[in-house]
């Protein structure tokens, strides 16, 4: 069902890794705030993936409302959300370390912390998809 709690956090996450990037900065350096949609011009690979793997998760986050009619799908997929999140949050905690610190004053700014929020919003969603299953298992055990 789509008017469920776990659309609206999946909605949300979505929002988050699909939309904020563009609001908020990763980082900020001397020269300028630098943003997610901003790496893509990089000439480093891993500073590339970054913005892609932010715009897969959001993508990802959005199909998995429509997938409601197989929960079970929906939870897994939820878990490949999930699993994507963590890796884009490794890859931004290794950047961040690498950035030059000493010749180039660098502050870390409030977009590193995207991942954990949409974590969060996806873990409650597959929290509310396992209740909802766990409600259709029980009324299916009583006819």
């Amino acid at each position: 069902m789509i008017q469920r709690i776990q659309t609206l956090y999946l909605l949300f996450a979505s929002a988050i890794s699909g939309g904020l990037i563009f609001v908020f900065d990763l980082w900020d350096s001397v020269k300028k705030d630098v943003f997610a949609i901003d790496l893509i011009a990089s000439d480093l690979l891993t500073l590339k993936t970054i913005p892609i793997l932010f715009i897969i998760s959001a993508v990802v986050a959005f199909v998995t409302i429509f997938v409601f009619k197989n929960r079970k799908l929906q939870f897994v997929i939820g878990r490949i959300v999930i699993l994507i999140n963590l890796i884009l949050l490794g890859l931004l905690i290794y950047v961040s370390l690498m950035l030059p610190g000493e010749l180039v004053i660098s502050e870390k700014g409030i977009g590193m912390f995207l991942p954990i929020l949409a974590i969060l919003l996806v873990v409650l969603a597959n929290k509310a998809i396992k209740k909802d299953e766990d409600l259709v298992k029980s009324a299916d055990r009583l006819r």
